[in-house]
């Protein structure tokens, strides 16, 4: 037979991790469910990027892929990791940074072909790149332009 007093020590106790539990695993589903994952065009390009979830796209929007639809909030453009190129479709008001020739970061979920965008942001000004948009192209061995990133010679 148990004390009574160790019985409402072991209900207590049973109470509190039955709660933590609850509670961490809560927090885990909220944090997976918030997370978007970073593709560069040439990974969305080559089918890494799953289809129909929420993930982020970044890139260079390519000079010249800018349409927008006449009485409308639909635009259309394009953005390349100089790799490859991912088309996007956005219904919203563009920031007012976003321009041709310059980077953003689109949230949104890759469906039939098309980066079908919730959420676009761009640059805050010539010197910064946004950090997805950057490392996708220092790994492609490309400069924000377009240009090869060729190695610093090291000096004798």
């Amino acid at each position: 037979m148990m004390n009574p007093k160790r019985k409402r020590q072991l209900i207590w106790l049973t109470i509190i991790l039955v709660t933590v539990a609850t509670a961490t695993g809560l927090i885990l589903y909220s944090l997976r469910a918030q997370t978007d994952y970073f593709y560069a065009p040439a990974q969305i390009a080559a089918g890494e990027a799953p289809e129909a979830k929420r993930i982020r796209a970044g890139g260079m929007v390519v000079r010249g892929s800018l349409e927008k639809l006449p009485n409308s909030l639909d635009v259309h453009f394009k953005i390349t990791d100089f790799k490859a190129t991912v088309p996007v479709h956005y219904n919203g008001i563009l920031p007012d940074l976003f321009k041709e020739n310059s980077g953003v970061v689109a949230t949104g979920e890759w469906r039939n072909g098309v980066f079908e965008a919730e959420e676009i942001l761009a640059k805050h000004d010539e010197n910064y790149m946004p950090p997805d948009v950057s490392a996708a192209l220092k790994a492609q061995g490309k400069r924000p332009d377009g240009s090869s990133a060729a190695p610093a010679m090291a000096s004798p």
